[in-house]
């Protein structure tokens, strides 16, 4: 279980790494491809699938050098801007050991005790309990941590968290996982184009044919047959683009299969490695199991976090092991102990309204009474002592025997 040291683990994400910048490569083209099918069938609605296909390969070959430097131009982008546009998702924005000494000093302490690259410490102000660490480089790596998170753990379970994102960190988890949302982003992007593009085109399409509706509105009954293979031509071609375009989208999605769950679970090992605490690994992810959504987080944002909510059919696409399966592989391989799951946070909400009456209710009932002292009767007398008359000449000699400076009152009652 043990997560440092596991040099395959690291060398398989970097081979993953590269295959994934070239599959985007790929990707790229095949969007190219099923454009130029789409531009061509606009641009000549009589043709057949053999003209179609062949002049859509002429174009790609035109457009190969233009849809590379495109492709490398967005990994530029990407490498150098994608903590700036995950930022502006989140909202997270970087701290000082000023501004936050304490979660500041967990994560130094962590980073001095492996020597380990600090990583730049962002907050980012939701009450969701999640964190997450991003990053490409040693002077990008960054770990994002939300308000809700610090105030719910306590510190060694803070610790046990950093510890988990600066595993992702040593291990290349990040890394690849950054890959992945730059390659679903430019293919979804590109996926999404084409579709409104084809949409309007179908739209604007009549009679059979896809160049437009006077030139279908203009043909004779001589020349239906013709009519007849070239619509039919364009509707063979038409298909074919989109089944390329659904099926580079759905590559694109599939991608995050690539980033294998077990990375969760080495990172779980690598925290109790650096904080030799694994109840507290455990309790922090009790606590935050069920309380890490990020409203307004993209799927991909949500793919880096400690905890991913979402799953998807059947957690066949989900990115996370659930947290009873990694819970119990820290108790299993790590000797930790489980307090179990805790309560929802629907029913955490609700509980203190409805508990909090009956308590006063019984505390009340429950207070012992007032304790009487020597000048007290069971309980028609004040709690305290009577008064003390202020003493005068007459009253001395009248009604006072005990002479000037006696308490004509003394403490069980007049004699």
């Amino acid at each position: 279980m043990a997560a440092y040291g596991l040099y395959t683990h690291i060398a398989s994400n970097k081979f993953r790494s590269m295959l994934l910048l070239a599959g985007l490569f790929a990707l790229v083209y095949v969007l190219v491809y099923a454009g130029a099918l789409v531009a061509e069938v606009i641009i000549n609605g009589n043709g057949t699938v053999v003209y179609y296909l062949s002049r859509a390969f002429h174009d790609l070959i035109v457009a190969f050098p233009f849809a590379t430097v495109a492709a490398v131009a967005w990994i530029i982008i990407a490498y150098f801007f994608h903590q700036s546009m995950i930022d502006a998702v989140t909202g997270g924005h970087d701290v000082t050991r000023q501004e936050e000494p304490r979660l500041y000093n967990l994560l130094e302490n962590l980073c001095i005790s492996r020597g380990i690259t600090m990583p730049k410490l962002k907050i980012m102000d939701s009450p969701a309990l999640n964190a997450f660490a991003t990053g490409l480089n040693p002077r990008q790596y960054a770990v994002t941590v939300t308000t809700g998170l610090l105030d719910a753990l306590n510190d060694q379970e803070i610790e046990a968290v950093l510890g988990h994102e600066l595993t992702h960190i040593r291990n290349g988890d990040v890394q690849l996982m950054v890959v992945a949302v730059i390659i679903a982003g430019v293919v979804g992007f590109f996926g999404e184009l084409f579709f409104r593009l084809f949409t309007n085109l179908s739209w604007s399409s009549g009679g059979g044919s896809w160049s437009s509706g006077s030139s279908s509105s203009s043909r004779s009954s001589s020349s239906s047959s013709d009519n007849k293979n070239s619509g039919g031509g364009a509707v063979v071609v038409i298909i074919i683009a989109v089944v390329l375009i659904v099926v580079a989208w759905l590559v694109s999605q599939v991608v995050k299969l690539a980033l294998s769950r077990s990375r969760e679970y080495l990172a779980d090992a690598g925290s109790v490695e650096l904080t030799k605490n694994p109840d507290a690994m455990i309790s922090a992810l009790r606590k935050i199991e069920g309380r890490g959504e990020l409203p307004g987080a993209t799927s991909a944002v949500m793919e880096l976090c400690l905890d991913n909510p979402r799953e998807g059919f059947a957690d066949l696409f989900a990115t996370h092991p659930s947290v009873q399966s990694r819970v119990d592989a820290l108790v299993k391989f790590a000797g930790g102990h489980d307090p179990g799951p805790l309560p929802p946070p629907a029913e955490e909400t609700d509980q203190p309204e409805t508990d909090e009456p009956e308590a006063q209710a019984d505390q009340q009932k429950a207070s012992p009474p007032v304790p009487h002292g020597p000048w007290n009767d069971a309980g028609n007398n004040p709690p305290g002592p009577p008064p003390v008359p202020a003493p005068s000449s007459a009253g001395t000699a009248a009604g006072n025997p005990l002479g000037p400076i006696g308490n004509p009152i003394g403490p069980w009652g007049r004699h």
